[in-house]
């Protein structure tokens, strides 16, 4: 199974033992959509709904940071998620949510997980079946082994700012990333890392929600300055869009890179680190 399938494999795909299709949207509060009931109204058959909102670690002041391992494994299990399982997952999110999902299980030492090329939107307007009404699960055995190879803390990443090891790469837009959008959290300053790269997760897209692949995926990286030889941060608001970046990286093959889990929502709010706005 590659990293990214298409709605044709999906189709030919399911119906088989080992396959879990995983609706893993997420809408941030002011958009004002509820992924569960969305998921009710409509998925595609068979799928498990995956709930990001709830999937994080609710002892953190931070939004969206990874749960503890022990919450993860009891969601997998309650969920019908078990070891050996194949995992698709897919969306109907402007933020792309299915990346998040893709690192967090990989994280989580789950191997054998995909994202469905143009999620939702493409297999409805291919007029391909869906399904309503609440998801049918069944408790499986699943074994957790978290690797933070993919991961990186605000240390983390403070050292690396200051050794100038690895190249920091922000997903979000650029009038957030210059400062000239306000950031809208109380306390939180505008502006991006010292070094930093902006390259908007939009830029991954084509125009009908599938990912860019090959040469044009490749470009993006080179035109926002990213040195695709050396180890890659990436970062966001609050972790959920730095994924897409992350996600891109790997259909490049590239194997050596992070996810800044607290993101600008924890560096901006901390005076003592360093800001800066403008363009790169």
């Amino acid at each position: 199974m590659d990293l990214l399938v298409s709605t044709e494999w999906l189709a030919d795909a399911m119906g088989a033992s080992d396959l879990r299709i995983v609706d893993a949207s997420y809408f941030l509060p002011e958009l004002g959509r509820d992924a569960a009931a969305e998921f009710e109204s409509a998925h595609l058959p068979g799928a498990l709904h995956l709930n990001l909102t709830e999937l994080v670690d609710s002892a953190s002041p931070l939004p969206n940071m990874l749960p503890p391992t022990e919450k993860f494994a009891s969601r997998m299990t309650a969920l019908g998620i078990g070891d050996g399982s194949r995992i698709v997952f897919y969306d109907d999110s402007p933020h792309h949510t299915s990346a998040r999902a893709w690192w967090m299980f990989r994280l989580f030492g789950v191997e054998r997980v995909a994202i469905l090329d143009g999620g939702l939107a493409k297999w409805r307007a291919e007029g391909r079946p869906l399904e309503s009404g609440p998801a049918t699960t069944r408790h499986r055995h699943f074994t957790v082994s978290r690797d933070d190879r993919s991961y990186r803390s605000k240390d983390q990443v403070a050292d690396a700012l200051a050794a100038n090891s690895a190249e920091i790469v922000d997903a979000r837009s650029l009038s957030r990333f210059t400062g000239d959008e306000h950031e809208t959290r109380p306390g939180l300053a505008s502006g991006h890392m010292p070094g930093a790269r902006s390259l908007p997760y939009s830029r991954f897209f084509e125009s009908d929600g599938t990912w860019k692949r090959g040469d044009a995926l490749r470009a993006l990286f080179a035109q926002a300055g990213v040195n695709l030889d050396r180890p890659m941060i990436t970062t966001c608001g609050s972790g959920i869009t730095a994924a897409v970046l992350s996600f891109g990286a790997a259909l490049l093959g590239k194997a050596d890179v992070a996810l800044y889990d607290g993101s600008w929502t924890e560096w901006g709010s901390d005076p003592a680190l360093p800001k800066a706005t403008g363009a790169a």
